[in-house]
């Protein structure tokens, strides 16, 4: 089986559309998704991700199903050096982040009360029984850490979602915990991540990441990936 992450295009969040280049970027990855066999699409409730999917789903003649569970990762908590205000858990100075050792263990990095007081395992866990029960309709059980693969199949599924909640489904296939994807990776507007299963054992499948946030849609046609989700490389440059 095959999983198909795809970022919305650059995003216009005070409407929650897309800029300009956002449209831009959804034709020409819709020129790309055009090609590619794709069993079924999934999609996020929200505009950003909707309007993005339907320049593909409109070329392709294809419809896709809306799941609350793709909506960007809703877990807002008081970060240190922004204690007056909830935001999102990928925004954190990592100066502040990488003092917790929790922070880089799969099994714990929830433990901080930080993530307690905002609930933020519940939420995540929320999302990943999501996943988990429709790659189980797909014919792949999870099991502990792997998945039993009880009717195997090289099926091709698409998700149009958001960068935060890319991190929560790439952090449960791989078991990697998902501050370190947070605070490690940047999914360019429209960028793909691909992840296939691998079943070397009868019966047993494990998720590899084939590639990462893959925007060769956008460079084939002189298209520079916009920059939201990314922030400065040298402090006091934008």
């Amino acid at each position: 089986m095959k999983l198909l992450m795809i970022r919305h295009g650059d995003p216009n969040y005070e409407i929650d559309s897309l800029t300009e280049k956002g449209w831009r970027e959804a034709e020409l990855l819709a020129e790309r998704m055009e090609k590619t066999e794709v069993q079924e699409y999934f999609v996020s409730p929200l505009g950003r991700a909707k309007d993005t999917a339907s320049c593909t789903l409109k070329r392709t003649g294809r419809t896709a199903v809306e799941c609350a569970w793709l909506r960007e990762f809703d877990a807002p908590i008081y970060r240190p050096h922004r204690p007056e205000i909830k935001t999102i858990t990928w925004d954190w100075m990592p100066g502040d982040w990488t003092k917790e050792e929790e922070f880089f263990r799969d099994d714990r990095w929830f433990e901080p009360p930080v993530m307690e007081e905002g609930k933020v395992k519940e939420k995540y866990e929320w999302v990943i029984r999501n996943l988990d029960g429709l790659l189980q309709e797909h014919g792949y059980e999870r099991q502990g850490r792997l998945y039993r693969a009880v009717r195997p199949n090289q099926d091709t599924l698409a998700f149009f979602c958001h960068f935060g909640l890319e991190c929560v489904l790439l952090s449960h296939l791989l078991n990697v915990s998902p501050m370190v994807l947070w605070h490690g990776l940047c999914a360019a507007p429209t960028s793909v991540t691909t992840v296939v299963t691998e079943e070397r054992q009868k019966g047993i499948a494990y998720f590899r990441m084939l590639a990462f946030g893959d925007t060769a849609h956008l460079y084939c046609k002189g298209e520079p990936p916009a920059f939201a989700a990314r922030f400065c490389e040298c402090f006091g440059k934008e």
